[in-house]
């Protein structure tokens, strides 16, 4: 019996979600919860699968990373209209998708928070075509407020190490196409770990091979 605990990036699930389902961009989140269940319990070995050199296996935990939504009222830099973050759609359906995630069994979420000086930018692939034009163009849509995620990538990395050093499962399957795991993935591959990567279908660097055990995604690629 081989005990897997499998550990999701929110932000970057969430990210891709809307490419990997159909429509997945107006899914309410009971739905988008349940298709994360789904898709978790798909990388679990089923006995009618198993081949002579497969053991079963059994779920540990499914952890999930993410932050709260941001809550504080803002004026916009360009059209002075005042933005209310808690009466936001993105606020909504965080809080009512992490009400449904705690509902499911063995799921544990790990939440950190966004970080914003209140400072705003000019996102790179706005800008190369506003130079490319004239900044008469500039709209409300270019500007975008400077957020960081705190407390999420430490969480993934500090749970990888307490599962690998206690012992706790044989198997740790990561869902995310970040490389910030690498460090934590070293110490897991080094106390016997199983590491699995699960990127989404999302590219990732070549690199990244050397510091996992296999890659694997196991719902339909997307178009």
């Amino acid at each position: 019996m081989i005990k897997t605990a499998i550990l999701i990036d929110g932000a970057f699930f969430l990210k891709r979600y809307g490419k990997l389902f159909k429509g997945g961009i107006n899914h309410k989140p009971e739905i988008v919860a349940s298709n994360l269940y789904t898709i978790c319990h798909r990388h679990l070995t089923t006995k009618k699968k198993l081949d002579q050199n497969e053991q079963q296996e059994n779920l540990y935990r499914i952890f999930y990373y993410d932050c709260y939504p941001l809550n504080f009222r803002i004026h916009h830099p360009l059209t002075k209209k005042l933005i209310d973050f808690s009466k936001t759609t993105e606020h909504r359906f965080r809080q009512e998708f992490f009400k449904e995630l705690k509902k499911k069994r063995k799921v544990a979420l790990r939440l950190g928070h966004l970080v914003t000086y209140k400072d705003w930018k000019i996102p790179a692939y706005h800008l190369k075509d506003l130079l490319k034009q004239n900044f008469g163009n500039l709209t409300e849509g270019h500007i975008t407020l400077d957020i960081v995620q705190k407390g999420t990538d430490i969480k993934i990395g500090i749970d990888i190490a307490s599962l690998a050093l206690k012992k706790q499962v044989d198997r740790i399957i990561l869902i995310s196409g970040d490389s910030d795991f690498v460090p934590a993935a070293k110490l897991a591959r080094r106390e016997g770990i199983d590491f699995i990567l699960d990127p989404l279908w999302q590219r990732i660097s070549p690199s990244l091979y050397e510091h996992i055990d296999g890659l694997r995604s196991v719902i339909k690629k997307p178009d």
